[in-house]
């Protein structure tokens, strides 16, 4: 199995685990990671996911260049990556980037809510020094960072040190290698203890799924929340000095 999925609680870790060929892409790998995020989002238990990779020095080399060669080989079936690119997946997701993000390694990352990464991590788009483009999602890393950062990025095909990143604010934390899954999985547990609902609804605004300046459509979207047993269970938790019970409606 090149995909390993472990539950821990109310979190999915999903590990892709092919270290010998650097944690690359081909169709089975796409597959195993959508499998997994799509029985993440449709179990109600499954607060959180986070993504992780197997080794010490990769976390995903891109695309798997002998299978992008093999006919056959890079077959997806399923939803593949497309459960997290083409929709908005909608639980909050957490990498957890153990080392080296070239490619659709760093386009993975990037289609996290938020990334923690190794302070030995590098991270790259070097499409283009292979006659490519990085139209797996890193055209968008505009987005997510200054437009003239992205540009170099993108344009040189060079790849920059996670301190680096964690300045343009792009990762949430840098951490020692050997910290880095604990530290995803603090992130991801203190997202797990808030109310489901809540959590979805602020990552669905925060992302834009809704205009930013339209009230009226926010309002809308908050309504069930705010309407919804959760919302009493933590007022009443909050009364009663206790942690809240969740019930996800």
């Amino acid at each position: 199995m090149s995909v390993d999925v472990e539950r821990r609680g109310p979190i999915t870790v999903v590990t892709i685990n092919r270290p010998q060929a650097g944690n690359s892409l081909d169709g089975a790998t796409m597959t195993g990671i959508g499998y997994a995020f799509e029985e993440a989002a449709k179990d109600s238990e499954v607060r959180v996911v986070v993504l992780t990779a197997a080794g010490e020095k990769i976390f995903c080399a891109g695309m798997d260049l002998k299978a992008f060669m093999t006919p056959g080989a890079m077959k997806v079936q399923g939803p593949g990556l497309g459960v997290l690119r083409r929709q908005a997946f909608p639980k909050p997701v957490v990498a957890a980037v153990n080392g080296t993000a070239l490619g659709g390694g760093f386009e993975l990352a990037m289609f996290c809510d938020i990334i923690v990464a190794a302070e030995t991590a590098k991270f790259g788009l070097p499409e283009v020094s292979r006659g490519l483009v990085a139209g797996g999602g890193g055209t968008r890393l505009p987005t997510r960072v200054p437009l003239a950062f992205a540009l170099e990025l993108g344009l040189t095909g060079k790849p920059v040190t996670a301190s680096r990143l964690y300045e343009v604010g792009l990762l949430s934390r840098v951490v020692p290698a050997a910290e880095v899954l604990s530290a995803a999985l603090e992130v991801a547990e203190a997202i797990a203890d808030n109310g489901p609902l809540a959590v979805e609804c602020t990552k669905a605004l925060m992302l834009g799924e809704v205009p930013a300046a339209d009230w009226d459509a926010i309002n809308k979207a908050i309504a069930p929340v705010f309407a919804s047993d959760d919302a009493k269970e933590g007022a009443t938790a909050f009364a009663q000095k206790r942690k809240p019970n969740w019930v996800g409606h």
